[in-house]
């Protein structure tokens, strides 16, 4: 990918009030980029999403914050027109992270036949659908100027039953889809990676007051902006082009670009645990 001055690269990172989305912003921030962040808002005040768009402005880039429902196809399209407008129609960028738990959603421990049917609608309608619908969009940006990149936040929940039966089947299809995309982009210079986080040190887990999950430490798992560092650096990848349409560990990139977390420390991967073998 092209690498002008930093401040003029845009991205645009859905899901970015809190969690993963937010540390990825934070991060793009740091490095300079004018980044685009969604969610279901509001987008003003002291609203968390607008505190993420001060924050990136903070750290040295220029933040945006934008209230999207991304169940809703049109306010999707509504963000990138509002992107390419502002923008002069330049995105390299999109991040899709936004997820939402399903209806009275308290952990995954119910089996599939007993839950409510509904949970489709946000397991697979924002969970894979609102992924593919800004992926489209993105490209029409991206494709035009031969350069971007898409990157889906997956799971290990691909190799292995993990909270539930519609979560697996959300996050395999986002790797497949990162796949398929790439060889349809690929003669425009345009590139797609799945990633697979490991435990994270979300707000959430860190107010949970727990010390392991599923038997990791969480004194050893990836902070948000970790996984930011991942994204940020897949951005400068002079082989890009090769990792296009794969899935990664995001511990395992990080090894391989020489990054450590916030407090100096490696993040381990998950993926003996889950099974190991090759990824998609």
């Amino acid at each position: 990918m092209p690498r002008g001055p930093a401040v003029s690269r845009v991205a645009l990172v859905t899901g970015a009030s809190r969690g993963v989305g937010k540390g990825i912003a934070r991060t793009l921030g740091d490095a300079g980029w004018t980044v685009y962040v969604t969610a279901r808002g509001p987008a003003t005040g002291e609203a968390p999403l607008a505190a993420t768009a001060a924050e990136i402005t903070a750290r040295g880039g220029r933040g945006h914050a934008v209230a999207c429902d991304h169940s809703d196809d049109e306010a999707i399209e509504s963000v990138f027109a509002q992107i390419a407008d502002e923008q002069a129609g330049r995105l390299d960028l999109l991040v899709n992270n936004v997820w939402a738990g399903p209806r009275g959603f308290g952990g995954f421990d119910t089996p599939f036949w007993e839950r409510p049917l509904d949970d489709w609608d946000s397991l697979i309608g924002l969970g894979l659908r609102a992924h593919y619908v800004a992926s489209r969009a993105a490209a029409r940006l991206m494709v035009p100027r031969r350069t971007g990149l898409i990157v889906n936040i997956s799971s290990f929940g691909t190799r292995s039953h993990l909270h539930s039966v519609l979560y697996g089947i959300s996050k395999a299809g986002l790797d497949k889809m990162a796949s398929d995309m790439a060889v349809e982009l690929r003669e425009h210079d345009v590139h797609t990676v799945s990633l697979w986080p490991g435990i994270v040190r979300t707000e959430r887990i860190v107010a949970s007051g727990m010390t392991h999950i599923a038997g990791f430490a969480v004194a050893d798992a990836e902070s948000p902006e970790f996984i930011g560092s991942v994204v940020a650096a897949l951005t400068d990848d002079p082989e890009l082009a090769e990792r296009s349409g794969h899935t990664f560990v995001t511990a395992e990139l990080a090894r391989d670009y020489d990054l450590t977390d916030l407090a100096g420390n490696r993040p381990p991967s998950h993926r003996s645990a889950f099974g190991g073998g090759p990824l998609f």
